[in-house]
Parts: structure tokens; sequence; C-alpha cells
């Protein structure tokens, strides 16, 4: 097993979570922005050295999408529990990655070799799943905007179910022997 960069950044991603939680059930919401931003550097930085210096690893296949989706749990269920979005999108959000989750489990109890690269419609929904977090948590008492809130919670919303109808249809069309390039 290889420790580098790339997997202690992701690991250092694992190790915010907690604290970003813990910013959020304190109402310091800036500070959860700040750590929520660092984190989200911190994986665009560790894909980044992974790729350029050639230092992908196993362990780095598992550490960087656990890290991913602890945050983007984190955040939904912490915003969703102190009732600063609503409790539907984060189930929404949920739901998503647990379905992803289940898939790989499938595959790996049926011994099918797959590569796991996110679709475009899985991209557009990360980038609306951490846009909503940055959003919400640079000022979550807003009550003037509340039309765009509504807008981005149903914009996050519909690519989540949008990207998780996807993974299922492609994932039960690998099953069925067939493959798609997306």
């Amino acid at each position: 097993m290889k420790i580098n960069i790339p997997n202690i950044l992701s690991l250092i991603r694992i190790l915010l979570a907690p604290l970003f939680i813990i910013f959020l059930i304190r109402d310091l919401y800036i500070y959860g922005l700040v750590v929520f931003i660092l984190a989200g550097l911190s994986d665009g930085l560790d894909g980044l050295v992974a790729r350029y210096f050639n230092q992908r690893t196993v362990l780095g296949a598992y550490l960087d999408p656990i890290a991913d989706k602890l945050l983007i749990i984190s955040a939904f269920v912490s915003l969703a529990v102190t009732k600063i979005i609503p409790a539907w999108l984060a189930v929404i959000v949920i739901t998503r990655d647990v379905i992803i989750l289940l898939g790989i489990a499938v595959f790996s109890i049926t011994d099918m070799s797959i590569e796991i690269k996110p679709s475009l419609v899985s991209k557009c929904t990360t980038v609306a799943q951490l846009g909503t977090v940055i959003f919400i948590l640079f000022n979550p008492a807003v009550s003037d905007a509340t039309l765009i809130k509504n807008c981005v919670y149903w914009i996050t919303a519909g690519l989540s179910i949008a990207s998780g109808f996807h993974y299922i249809y492609k994932g039960m069309n690998i099953l069925q022997g067939t493959s798609l390039n997306n």
C-alpha cells in the first residue's frame, strides 16, 4: 500500500468532514464554508497531482470517492438537520449516493470488473451539489433569495435524480452484458 500526496489529501478531506459538521451545528457557517472550500480544493488538487505526477494508486481509487461522498453527505445531512435546506433535498442527494454505492457493491459481489468513470450528468450533479452547499453557507438565513434558493434546490434535485437513473441504466446494461460509453 502506497501513501502519496494525493492519498494524504484525500485523508485530510476525510478528516475535515467532522470539523465541517461541528462548524455547522454551532452556526459557524463562514468557518464551515472555509472548510468546505478547502476540502473542495484538496479534491481538485489530489486529482491533478495524481494525474500529472502519475501517482494513481488502488488506495487512492477508494479514498477519493469515499472522501467526496463523506463530505457531500455530511453537508446535506447537517444542513437538513439544522433546517437550513429542505430534508427532501438531502434525501434525494443521499439516495443517489446510496444507489451508486449499492451498484459498486453488486459489481464487487459478482466479481465484475468495471471502470468507474463519472458521466457528464454526474459531473453536472456534483457541481450543482457543491454549488448548493456553497451558496447556502454564504448566508443560510437570507430570506430575500427564496426564489433563487428554490431554483438551486430543484436544479440540484433534478440533476441528482437524473444522475441516479443514469447510473441505474448503465449498471443494468453492464449486468446484462451490454457496454455503454456514456
